[in-house]
């Protein structure tokens, strides 16, 4: 049995290659990464659907020192920008195969006449759609709490980057607690979007118990960023009544979602350290607003020592002043009061001498008519006198102590008392 070796096998598709595909093609491709390495350039490509927005091809492309300077000089020129993740550009490119590395399209030139690609054109797009709904800067603009530690996180299950943010967090140097509650969801590909929102809507469900949202994929390549690029899961995170943070990309890459979150950051261990800082600067303003009050507290006891305690010196000369004066108005008071009262005497005593000199004729005139009274009386008393109407000549008859009006009252063997003027005489009736 023939065979080949790889290396063999690997020429003849070089020679395939540079037989069928023998010179330079334009083509249309969009920039998803851009890195210089020892003065070369390498580009990823990307190809994406219209409709889904996914991507449909990919290819890796490399343009040599010798003439990336000039390619990259003479597009900056004409462009006015640096080359940039999210441009489609025209690349002038052939194909080439080595045994070893495989292979790339090795780009010659660059058309500077397509500046901004669909990805770029896409983030714009959506950017001034959020901006005219005027929600652009709105979960910008929510204040994070001053104690940030309740966390829901938005994450892949099991991926290293929420090991890495919750392990940071859980050792960081103060020894400040935080709790996190993982919401999964698919952070690549087609389905970003609708898995993002739907856990977006879980957390929003028990908002009381959250203080922000952490939404974070920990790497991957560029190009799988497309999925932060969606009108529908912009809008949703704009209007998201917590503050989010975005650890999404790299240093270089910023998606739409990276520019309407709270805050954005590289890696989700940034994330944490920024959660970690947020929480320590607020134990710094307690400290300090700590110590502000035991020195203000400090300096008003010594304050109130300092006037206590010339309050003490002058205390007893101001007793002194005060003793006099009230001493003085006491006696002012008593002399008032002195006068007043030999004022008041003075007028009642008059008042009395009126009385009296009003009440001595009275007084006389009354005891005058009293005593002519008196002798009318006497006189109408002394004729009604029994005694004197016995001294006339009459008597009394008395039956057991009363007098007899009627003589049939008296019975045969009463005994009858009949009174005269001079002694008494006892009869028995018969």
């Amino acid at each position: 049995m023939s065979y080949l070796s790889l290396s063999e096998l690997n020429g003849l598709v070089r020679d395939v290659l540079e037989s069928y595909l023998p010179k330079w093609y334009w083509v249309k491709a969009e920039i998803s990464e851009l890195r210089e390495v020892g003065g070369h350039c390498y580009i990823e490509l990307i190809e994406k659907d219209e409709r889904t927005n996914t991507p449909i091809a990919k290819a890796h492309a490399c343009c040599w020192r010798t003439k990336w300077n000039i390619v990259r000089r003479h597009f900056e020129q004409v462009a006015q920008m640096p080359l940039s993740r999210g441009m489609k550009t025209l690349f002038q490119v052939h194909a080439q195969f080595h045994e070893n590395y495989g292979f790339s399209w090795i780009i010659e030139n660059i058309d500077p006449t397509f500046t901004l690609g669909d990805m770029a054109r896409k983030r714009q797009a959506i950017v001034r759609q959020l901006k005219a709904e005027g929600v652009f800067d709105d979960n910008h603009n929510l204040p994070l709490p001053i104690f940030t530690q309740r966390i829901a996180v938005i994450s892949s299950a099991g991926a290293a980057g929420y090991g890495d943010f919750t392990n940071q967090l859980a050792t960081n140097e103060f020894g400040y607690y935080f709790t996190t509650t993982l919401f999964t969801a698919v952070m690549q590909g087609e389905e970003v979007e609708s898995s993002v929102i739907s856990a977006l809507n879980r957390i929003h469900e028990q908002q009381d118990l959250f203080d922000c949202v952490v939404i974070t994929r920990g790497g991957g390549a560029t190009s799988d960023l497309s999925g932060f690029d969606a009108l529908d899961l912009a809008r949703n995170v704009a209007n998201f009544p917590l503050p989010v943070i975005t650890a999404i990309g790299h240093e270089r890459d910023e998606s739409v979602l990276d520019m309407i979150a709270k805050v954005r950051v590289k890696t989700p261990t940034a994330a944490a350290a920024f959660l970690i800082d947020h929480l320590h600067q607020v134990d710094m303003l307690i400290d300090n607003a700590r110590e502000r009050i035991v020195r203000y507290v400090e300096q008003r006891m010594r304050t109130e020592t300092n006037r206590i305690e010339h309050l003490s010196v002058r205390i007893p000369s101001l007793f002194a002043v005060v003793r006099t004066a009230q001493t003085s108005r006491l006696d002012h008071l008593q002399h008032r009061m002195s006068m007043a009262l030999l004022s008041k005497l003075e007028r009642n005593g008059e008042v009395v001498r009126q009385l009296e000199s009003r009440l001595q004729p009275a007084i006389e005139r009354k005891m005058m008519s009293e005593r002519h009274r008196l002798e009318l009386l006497t006189q109408r008393t002394t004729a009604l006198d029994p005694q004197r109407i016995l001294d006339r000549g009459y008597s009394i008859t008395l039956h057991q102590g009363k007098a007899v009006r009627d003589a049939s009252s008296l019975s045969a063997g009463d005994t009858i008392e009949t009174r005269l003027s001079n002694g008494e005489i006892r009869s028995v009736v018969k």
